[in-house]
């Protein structure tokens, strides 16, 4: 049997054919999920106060927004190209491949 998913739902008294005590049965069972004996559910294993704790606990330092970073740029060196794949810079040693003129890295072609 088919379900369309992109039909409107209606309300379980309109042009329901079930019977009453159906449908106080199915009303019962909503919201409730049967799980295997000892699984642990993500519920069971947060502990509300202390993720209440950890969001009010500020690590010293933390706050960089006042520092400034300066980071000096340099040119791709003699003995270095960049990996067609990763886009990392990398020792002339480490190339693997060559396609179209395109050079490949050893973890990229491994």
């Amino acid at each position: 049997m088919t379900t369309d998913y992109d039909a409107p739902h209606t309300a379980l008294g309109d042009g329901d054919t079930r019977t009453g005590e159906a449908r106080r049965h199915r009303a019962g069972q909503q919201g409730t999920m049967k799980v295997p004996s000892g699984t642990l559910l993500t519920r069971d294993l947060l502990d509300e106060d202390e993720l209440a704790a950890a969001e009010a606990f500020d690590l010293p330092g933390a706050d960089l927004s006042s520092e400034e970073v300066s980071v000096q740029i340099l040119a791709a060196q003699a003995d270095e190209f960049t990996c067609a794949s990763c886009f990392l810079v990398r020792h002339r040693s480490q190339i693997a491949l060559e396609r179209d003129g395109q050079l490949y890295c050893s973890d990229c072609e491994g």
